[in-house]
């Protein structure tokens, strides 16, 4: 039985998913699965990087709300874009 609440404490499970499903298609190769290791690495490094600053000013939770997520990532990158 699937947890219910994995997606509350994991922001990044449909990466681990995917790289999951990668590993089984290709027998475990980590070279054929790069892509999504890169990309749950990169989820994973964002998403630490938002519970240090919600640490640091005192917001609590420290993952916001799963319904929040999305428009917090489309602010980062949208940011991120404008100084590139």
């Amino acid at each position: 039985m699937k947890n219910k609440n994995a997606e509350l404490y994991n922001p990044c499970l449909k990466e681990q998913n995917l790289t999951y499903k990668c590993y089984d298609r290709n027998n475990y190769d980590r070279e054929k699965c790069f892509f999504e290791i890169e990309n749950y690495k990169a989820c994973k490094k964002f998403w630490g990087e938002v519970s240090s600053f919600r640490r640091r000013q005192g917001i609590k939770p420290l993952l916001p709300p799963v319904e929040e997520r999305e428009k917090i990532r489309e602010e980062y990158l949208t940011k991120k874009n404008k100084q590139n």
